[in-house]
């Protein structure tokens, strides 16, 4: 199988109604095209819930942390740098909100609880 591979939508679309015409089974379609199972009975969700014009939109953004690519940039701007630090500084007040701390770091981080000073894993 191969893996990160993208589909146009005409191609989503032709599989899709190759299955729901009956001419091929999701498996037949799985193997001849060398692809997961499970994007097709995806594609066939998504077509019987909203139509060919879903395939034709864009699904991606939106959800995702905007600053995740931030922590790992070499040369932040000023303002990429006061984000990063303003996100920072936002995440470890709402851990001391909950009433527990970071202690180490990387592999050897862990979480005090300042009540009881256990770690937690």
């Amino acid at each position: 199988m191969r893996k990160n591979r993208q589909y146009t939508p005409e191609f989503k679309i032709e599989c899709v109604k190759e299955v729901l015409e009956g001419n091929k089974s999701e498996e037949e379609i799985s193997r001849e095209y060398e692809m997961v199972h499970r994007n097709i009975q995806r594609w066939i969700r998504d077509y019987q819930e909203h139509g060919e014009e879903y395939f034709y939109q864009e699904h991606r953004g939106g959800t995702g942390n905007p600053y995740a690519a931030l922590h790992t940039k070499k040369n932040l701007s000023e303002l990429e740098r006061l984000e990063l630090e303003n996100l920072k500084l936002r995440i470890e007040n709402e851990r001391l909100k909950k009433g527990y701390m970071v202690k180490g770091v990387g592999a050897n981080k862990g979480f005090v609880t300042f009540k009881d000073k256990n770690t937690k894993s």
